[in-house]
């Protein structure tokens, strides 16, 4: 696996190679992940408009949900995530690098720390009293010979409820979560960029949470939470 302490810049062909290359976990030839890119439509078009597809896809389709962080490695398997229909931005970043590769687009995976002012106090209770993210991830795709970030992570829904603007895609420029809310109030802050991987650097991130968060983040997160975070009320 490689790791980029930034954006990768224009590769090689071994690195351009390695950022096309499906994984264990970015499994893109399995049959879920080529269902979920069909039917986002992105096998046509150019290269930005299946990038644009395929985010939306992954923002929409796929619910945010932070309270299932599991620790199993093959429920980051972007068909796993695909299959399931939920997850947090870690798995959602897995799922929206794969399809990107499905259809010819390199892309890397990012991670960095960030402050979202807009948590729940059910959530801030599992992370053990901090605002703080660690290790949110980000997709970082190749169009045009150019780095673009994008987040999938917050559903349509979940943001109408929580009165945040959606992080809106056109694969010509980065989109990262908005540092307000549609109201003006500050939403999330971005601490520290950790780079970019070539695969999924699943260790890294079990092992940081394990640093920085109550061992109940997974423990609990293995069973199914009947509740919603959308439903959820934001401290604000």
């Amino acid at each position: 696996m490689q790791h980029f302490s930034g954006l990768p810049g224009v590769p090689d062909a071994a690195t351009r190679e390695a950022l096309l290359a499906p994984t264990e976990l970015l499994d893109y030839t399995h049959p879920a992940v080529q269902a979920f890119v069909s039917d986002a439509g992105a096998h046509n078009g150019s290269p930005v408009e299946r990038a644009v597809a395929l985010f939306y896809a992954a923002r929409d389709r796929i619910r945010y949900d932070p309270y299932r962080i599991s620790a199993a490695a093959h429920d980051y398997r972007a068909s796993s995530v695909a299959s399931a229909g939920f997850g947090w931005c870690v798995p959602k970043a897995s799922l929206l690098a794969a399809c990107a590769r499905s259809v010819g687009i390199p892309a890397a995976i990012g991670l960095a720390d960030v402050t979202n002012h807009l948590n729940t106090d059910k959530l801030r209770a599992r992370m053990g009293g901090t605002n703080v993210f660690y290790d949110h991830g980000y997709v970082a795709m190749l169009l045009d010979q150019r780095w673009v970030k994008s987040v999938p992570a917050f559903n349509i829904e979940l943001c109408q409820r929580f009165g945040v603007s959606p992080t809106e895609f056109d694969g010509t420029s980065d989109a990262l979560y908005q540092e307000y809310t549609a109201q003006g109030e500050l939403h999330m802050s971005y601490l520290a960029d950790h780079g970019c991987w070539s695969d999924l650097p699943l260790a890294k991130v079990f092992d940081d949470f394990a640093r920085h968060y109550p061992a109940a983040m997974f423990t609990q997160g293995v069973a199914v939470d009947a509740s919603r975070f959308e439903d959820e009320r934001p401290l604000g």
